[in-house]
């Protein structure tokens, strides 16, 4: 039951992202800086939606005869349409955060990983198109490619969207502009070792 609670919960974050994407608000940047991703998979998702479009039509073609089937299919397709553009577009209005408190790094709505600044042991910029699964890993490919590293002096806990918890020590993620993502958490981590 609570993994289709979360399920839900995470569809109606779906939802709630294409309202804030066609007003063109982002989500949780509040104070902070804003450091985009969904640019490295708005050709890929727009080819998926494009390909589900396609596919709607030619089933309606196919099943022309069995008016049930038919709506129920295209119903279906319909769903899968919202679904994939609402992922795109819960990329666009939830950015990854540099603010105060840390760096809030997050993917589409079934990511959002809070980094305190302090624990940043390590930070680089690194091209990877290959990412094999690992204890202590989070890895945030788009595109199949990761673009930052972070490397954790301490554990910081992340809870996956059917509520699994893991303790995260490296991760790896996509940003648009990975080398002012770079100098911005260097800058932080300067801040935050000099202290007030």
């Amino acid at each position: 039951m609570n993994a289709v609670l979360a399920l839900a919960r995470h569809e109606a974050r779906l939802l709630a992202s294409l309202g804030l994407w066609a007003a063109r608000r982002t989500r949780g940047a509040g104070e902070g800086v804003a450091f985009g991703y969904a640019r490295g998979q708005g050709t890929m998702m727009f080819g998926l939606a494009f390909v589900i479009v396609i596919e709607s039509v030619m089933m309606s073609l196919l099943l022309r005869n069995h008016p049930v089937v038919q709506r129920v299919w295209f119903l279906a397709d319909v769903y899968a349409l919202v679904l994939v553009v609402g992922t795109h577009a819960a990329s666009v209005v939830r950015p990854h955060v540099l603010g105060a408190d840390g760096l809030r790094v997050r993917r589409a709505a079934h990511v959002d990983l809070r980094v305190p600044v302090e624990r940043i042991a390590r930070v680089r910029r690194e091209l990877r198109t290959t990412h094999e699964p690992a204890e202590g890993e989070l890895n945030l490919a788009v595109g199949s490619q990761t673009t930052v590293t972070l490397e954790l002096s301490e554990p910081v806990p992340h809870v996956t969207l059917l509520g699994r918890r893991q303790d995260v020590r490296r991760v790896r993620l996509y940003a648009e502009d990975a080398d002012a993502l770079v100098r911005a958490v260097e800058a932080a981590r300067t801040v935050a070792a000099d202290g007030p």
